[in-house]
């Protein structure tokens, strides 16, 4: 079998589809953005590239942060309307019945529906052609407690998170593995 090759575009899928809320507890948007990611460990640091013609560009580069929520299978219809409606003429929490929740650190609304909320203030603003990546340290992660197993650490396995891939979402697989698993030394039967 042998590869075609095609034109340079954006083909490096799956990617997260998230929905970004921004602006204030009074006067928020949520926009759908699906080119984000980890930029650095520590600091933490994550993007979001946004076209500068959508109404929460502004909002977000005026206000120097936004909120990352993470989106679930439950989510997906919301994080599809968000993402083809505009703010300057939906109040997208209003209609989408999704619950805005105070964030500990910024001026912006956690989405409460979300499993995983990143509270993040805009280091640096990068022009890149059709989007504008906003670099931005993350300053505090909200997890649903309902998430949290008996160890205290994050179940993402419950969370049915969702993905974007060549114009379509897609529900997350099961695990087939964890870091470092494919060097990792197999247990020795205790002898009797």
């Amino acid at each position: 079998m042998s590869k075609v090759m095609w034109k340079p575009g954006t083909f490096l899928y799956p990617i997260p589809a998230v929905l970004v809320s921004c602006g204030t507890m009074e006067k928020s948007n949520v926009i759908t953005v699906a080119w984000t990611g980890i930029l650095n460990t520590n600091p933490a640091m994550v993007y979001i590239s946004v076209r500068p013609t959508r109404y929460s560009y502004d909002i977000i580069k005026k206000q120097g942060e936004f909120v990352i929520n993470l989106t679930t299978e439950k989510l997906a219809y919301v994080t599809d309307w968000c993402g083809v409606k505009s703010g300057k003429d939906h109040d997208k929490f209003k209609e989408m019945h999704i619950t805005k929740e105070k964030a500990n650190f910024v001026k912006c609304p956690l989405i409460k529906e979300s499993p995983v909320s990143v509270e993040c203030k805009v280091k640096e603003i990068r022009e890149l052609g059709s989007h504008h990546m906003f670099i931005a340290e993350v300053l505090a992660i909200d997890a649903d407690e309902q998430y949290i197993n008996e160890k205290g650490a994050f179940d993402i396995s419950k969370c049915n998170l969702i993905s974007y891939s060549n114009g379509g979402y897609y529900a997350m697989g099961k695990k087939i593995g964890k870091f470092g698993f494919s060097v990792e030394k197999k247990k020795r039967k205790a002898k009797k």
